[in-house]
Order: structure tokens, then sequence, then C-alpha cells
């Protein structure tokens, strides 16, 4: 399962962006949008959110 986006604390910084060594992260509208096929359910882009906006279900 992918990584779940709180998008009342997304300030669409983009930093899960270049943390994510898939690319599954993309933020097309001033918040971030996780694809659930391209996510590995690695972390990477959680510990890098400081609004902590991001968590794994």
């Amino acid at each position: 399962m992918a990584v779940v986006v709180d998008v009342e604390k997304c300030s669409g910084c983009k930093d899960c962006v270049d943390a994510c060594p898939s690319s599954a992260i993309t933020v097309p509208d001033a918040v971030a949008v996780v694809s659930e096929d391209e996510c590995i359910d690695c972390g990477a882009c959680v510990d890098t959110c400081s609004n902590g906006a991001l968590s794994m279900p």
C-alpha cells in the first residue's frame, strides 16, 4: 500500500519528490500525490517531510 498524504498538512514544497527513489510522487496542484503503482513503501519521503504530511499505512 502506498504512502498516505494528509492534504491539510502538505505545503507542496516537493522535498518528498526529491527523496523518492522510485519517482512515485508528484506535486501537480501544490499538494503531493503518490502513485500506488510506483510507490515501493520505503518511507524515505515520510522521513523527509518536515510538515508531517506523509505517513505509512
